[in-house]
């Protein structure tokens, strides 16, 4: 299914065919009515893993509304004076929002963007040196693939394509990336509905990504000339670093187990042969596990030595202490589905809701981006 291993490598002008969407739960953690299991595993890394907090740690008492009347936000990314930019999925703008808020203003409108169930304009990624080069990124879902293009806002030149034949499909899309501490930018992709895909190493579906900033496989990765830094995932939504470089990955499951993983170069993280913990030592097993009704992670955000988890199908936000400790479950259920959540540069966590997507109770203001100030 979809391009060769070379072709995919070697960024022909192809398209990768397009996956049918299976009998697997929807995506986004709309499982079937799923099985009774047990209370979520909440066994913490090491804490030679986690760093000092630095920045502060956002006070979660103190919800500020940046921005309201959203349609259904997805990525985030942060200029550098402060500001940030937002996707909206279906209507494929991305908003430019004030440092302190206001109202959002459109800057840019990507091209060729196929808006239907969970694809559409995805993650966005602003570059490390986007003082000099104005450059900005997007992962979308265009009418043959998943791909990730890169333009200047206010440009009047196409976006390029650095990154196309991801396969696409109704579900499992993936669709968050980002700039890790190395300057590579990651990319969590989906199965697109075909499990077997993530533990394909020819297939880019199932897996993170690390590519140059230019879209070719990143020097060091396990296997050179792959773009493939892990492999075993079913719907990573979620990336993020500690300070000490350390990455994390949050990860939807299927009927039982959500995930909050550790990333190592060229590890399997088991899908489909495992769903949450194991005993395969083939596979890593998961730093932390919630039932699907509980979380249904999309955004991860780091700020000092804690993780910020956030819950669609879940309404709530986990916080997870990565030195050792127990995931402790906030805002349970008062802004409906939350989608991402991101640090700010002055070290706010800034976090978005997911109500206007189809699947959420739409409140009145929805959807809204808050921001937590930092202590």
């Amino acid at each position: 299914m979809g391009m060769t291993s070379a072709t995919r490598w070697g960024f022909a002008v192809a398209t990768a065919s397009v996956v049918l969407l299976t009998a697997c739960s929807g995506g986004d953690g709309e499982s079937p009515a799923a099985p009774v299991v047990p209370a979520p595993s909440t066994s913490a890394a090491p804490a030679s893993a986690a760093p000092s907090a630095t920045g502060g740690t956002p006070d979660l008492s103190r919800p500020e509304t940046v921005a309201t009347g959203l349609d259904t936000p997805w990525g985030l990314a942060f200029l550098p004076d402060g500001g940030a930019l937002v996707a909206e999925r279906d209507s494929a703008r991305i908003l430019q929002i004030p440092a302190g808020g206001g109202k959002p203003r459109e800057v840019y409108r990507v091209p060729g963007v196929s808006a239907s169930g969970e694809g559409g304009l995805l993650g966005l990624a602003v570059a490390k040196n986007h003082a000099e080069t104005r450059h900005v990124y997007a992962y979308f879902t265009a009418a043959d693939d998943n791909r990730i293009v890169r333009f200047t806002l206010g440009g009047a030149a196409a976006p390029k394509v650095i990154f196309d034949g991801i396969d696409k499909a109704g579900i499992h899309n993936g669709g968050r990336i980002a700039f890790g501490p190395d300057g590579m930018l990651y990319a969590g992709t989906g199965d697109a509905g075909d499990p077997s895909a993530s533990q394909n190493r020819d297939d880019p579906n199932g897996k993170i990504l690390r590519l140059t900033p230019e879209g070719a496989p990143a020097p060091g990765n396990p296997r050179a000339g792959s773009p493939i830094w892990s492999l075993g995932h079913r719907n990573v939504q979620g990336l993020a670093w500690t300070a000490d470089k350390t990455m994390y990955a949050a990860e939807f499951g299927q009927n039982q187990f959500d995930e909050l993983n550790k990333i190592e170069p060229g590890r399997n993280y088991g899908w489909p042969e495992v769903e949450g913990k194991g005993d395969d030592r083939r596979f890593v097993n998961p730093l932390v596990t919630w039932t699907t009704e509980q979380a249904s992670p999309s955004g991860v955000a780091i700020a000092g030595s804690t993780a910020y988890v956030a819950g669609l199908r879940g309404e709530r936000l986990w916080t997870v202490p990565l030195g050792g400790g127990t995931a402790k479950a906030e805002l349970a259920e008062r802004y409906g589905r939350l989608r991402t959540v991101e640090v700010a540069p002055d070290g706010a966590l800034w976090l978005t809701t997911s109500n206007t997507d189809g699947r959420g109770d739409v409140r009145d203001g929805d959807d809204r981006i808050l921001r937590f100030p930092a202590r």
